[in-house]
């Protein structure tokens, strides 16, 4: 079929198998060609590997260390009539490129929050890897249902404590707007926290351990996003916000418990990108729009390869790893600094409707938005009949 990219609201409900694997060759040849000094992992789990900040880690983990690496996801495989998710066939290249470059590569697809999924990924890694030396935790979702309870948690994108009225992008309705959101209820950040906190990680990791397939001196590290004022009221002093302070919390917890594995669990703040998640996030396309327009001009700018690809080779791999006084990973700076920020606070304080496109990089925004399902792509022919039906 000849695909092109569906697009509604903030999502492609469509995805092009060739685009994808575009996409991921890219990142793969960006490793090969800057290859890291030193020590790497050896055995990495990667649990949300199919896409985004979770996706580069893998590649880095396996085309920058040669490692071997076992992921988890959660995707839809193609039909006669409809595609596979993009994180499908990511995976699919992903495996096509760790074979023929003779590197273990295996993924189970399902629920990552259940215990079913750990119990499986446990005796995956007893049958093939013995003990793994790195856990990488990248999931975002809406919704997570606790093991141990079997209730279902959705997470709210909300302030905290009071109403907040900002600029927002519609990328649908090309319109620079403001947007109102009313604050979350006690409630709604308790269940925010549930999905998107550090509950799962902590879990992941003492059940690990207590398999006994956690390395001696294994590293884990969970990804968040901090941000500076423009991004606060909805990311730092907000329901995510919340969510994020437990992921700190579940790290000092991980690395007060397995005394006799000494894990070393941090969490990495990585700077803002077009993800499938930020998109869904009032403010983000404005506020991403910007930076990159601000960031590309300083000669600043990095995508999700050059970011893990340095948070591995100076913070979770680096002789002297940098970290701030909560004990996190910073790779944020280059977009979190005080010039920067300057930048980019005068560029949203002139942005109406009129000249949003002059001030910005929404036509850099657009195309990292369809390159996430394998669109516009400038060596890939969308014209061309693609086989939809392609495996693992």
């Amino acid at each position: 079929m000849v695909i092109k990219p569906k697009v509604r609201g903030f999502i492609c409900t469509n995805a092009h198998p060739v685009g994808c694997a575009a996409a991921v060759n890219e990142q793969i040849n960006f490793v090969q060609e800057n290859k890291p000094e030193g020590e790497g992992p050896k055995n990495v789990l990667v649990i949300g590997c199919s896409t985004g900040y979770g996706l580069a880690s893998r590649i880095t983990a396996a085309f920058g260390y040669d490692a071997k690496t076992l992921g988890v996801c959660f995707e839809k495989a193609p039909s006669e009539r409809k595609t596979g998710t993009a994180g499908w066939y990511n995976t699919a290249a992903f495996h096509d490129e760790a074979r023929n470059a003779g590197l273990y590569a295996d993924t189970l697809n399902g629920d990552a929050f259940s215990d079913e999924m750990k119990t499986q990924v446990i005796e995956k890694i007893k049958a093939d890897l013995g003990k793994v030396d790195l856990v990488i935790y990248s999931l975002a979702s809406p919704r997570r249902t606790d093991p141990d309870s079997g209730i279902t948690y959705k997470s709210t994108l909300k302030p905290v404590g009071q109403a907040y009225t900002t600029k927002t992008y519609d990328t649908d309705k090309d319109k620079v707007h403001e947007v109102s959101l009313e604050p979350a209820s006690d409630e709604e950040i308790a269940d925010t926290i549930k999905v998107m906190g550090g509950e799962d990680w902590e879990r992941w990791i003492n059940k690990l351990a207590e398999a006994d397939v956690l390395a001696k001196g294994a590293k884990t590290t969970a990804y968040t996003y901090i941000g500076k004022e423009l991004t606060w009221p909805i990311y730092g002093q907000a329901t995510i916000g919340k969510a994020k302070e437990d992921l700190d919390r579940a790290a000092a917890a991980i690395n007060g418990s397995h005394d006799n594995l000494s894990v070393d669990a941090h969490v990495s703040s990585l700077k803002a990108l077009v993800t499938q998640a930020s998109s869904a996030i009032p403010v983000m396309p404005l506020y991403i729009s910007l930076i990159y327009k601000v960031m590309k001009e300083e000669g600043t700018h990095e995508g999700c390869i050059e970011q893990i690809h340095g948070l591995f080779n100076t913070c979770l791999y680096g002789e002297n790893p940098t970290l701030d006084e909560q004990n996190r990973y910073r790779m944020d700076g280059i977009e979190t600094n005080d010039a920067t920020q300057a930048k980019i606070k005068a560029l949203w304080d002139q942005t109406t409707q009129d000249n949003f496109h002059q001030l910005s990089d929404y036509k850099g925004y657009n195309h990292e938005f369809l390159k996430l399902f394998g669109f516009d792509i400038e060596t890939v022919d969308y014209e061309q009949d693609v086989d939809p039906m392609v495996k693992w």
